[in-house]
Parts: C-alpha cells; structure tokens; sequence
C-alpha cells in the first residue's frame, strides 16, 4: 500500500468514525426524548427510533399543545464512507435492532445501532462492521 493510498484510507475511517459517532448520538437523543414523553412510545416499545429516516425527516414533539412541532435528531443522514457511493445513505449501513444480539446485529422493529456493512479491515486490523 502506498503513502497516498494509506492517506485516503485513513481519511475514510476518519469520516466512518465520525459519521458513526453523529449517528449513535442522534439514536441515543430519540432514546432519551421518547424516555422523557416527547416523543409517542406505545406499550411494549423500546423507545429506540422506528428507522434512520425518523432522525432526520423528524417525528412529532408530543409536548406541543398545537400539535404542530417536530424533533430533529440529524440534519442528515451521514453515508458509510466504505460503501457503494451509488446507493443512498440509509442503504450502506447496517441496522441492529434493540432485541438482537451483539455478536449477531439483526434489523428488526427499531434501530438500536449501526454498523458498516464493510467487509474490509481497518488500518488497524479491525473490521469495519466491528467499530
């Protein structure tokens, strides 16, 4: 691997590690507004978000008296960098649901995380659906 090639390598995990980051933190804020009675949460319901597209398009602040208010948790939804660039953001990444298990990421009813769907190995030596 060459100087140039390690440096666009590193780039790309610089933004993986990022955009996982973003998109954890805006997962664990639906967590905490569906906890806190902002957002509906039906019996039986984790509070985890339906899917990707609820922390970006928004989803009803059920505090406002009006009805009319809406909670955004992204302004977008960041891409897998190691993933197809042709396919939309919420296709490159992987989904774990809140009742599957750690070792076997599963999608299901909410999304309790994410993961890259990449099969290559980090600079590190770490796969990059492990981070």
């Amino acid at each position: 691997m060459t100087f140039a090639d390690l440096a666009v390598k590193r780039t790309h995990e610089q933004e993986l590690r990022g955009a996982l980051r973003q998109i954890r933190e805006a997962i664990d804020a639906y967590k905490l507004a569906a906890d806190t009675n902002k957002v509906k949460k039906m019996v039986g319901d984790s509070g985890y978000p339906p899917d990707l597209e609820s922390l970006y398009q928004g989803v009803a602040d059920i505090t406002d008296p009006k009805g009319e208010k809406k909670l955004y948790f992204l302004r977008r939804l960041p891409r897998d960098p190691m993933a197809d660039p042709a396919l939309p953001p919420e296709q490159t990444w992987g989904l774990r649901s809140y009742d599957s298990e750690a070792d076997n990421p599963q999608p299901g009813r909410d999304v309790f995380d994410v993961y890259s769907r990449s099969t290559a190995i980090s600079i590190g030596g770490r796969p990059y659906s492990e981070w």
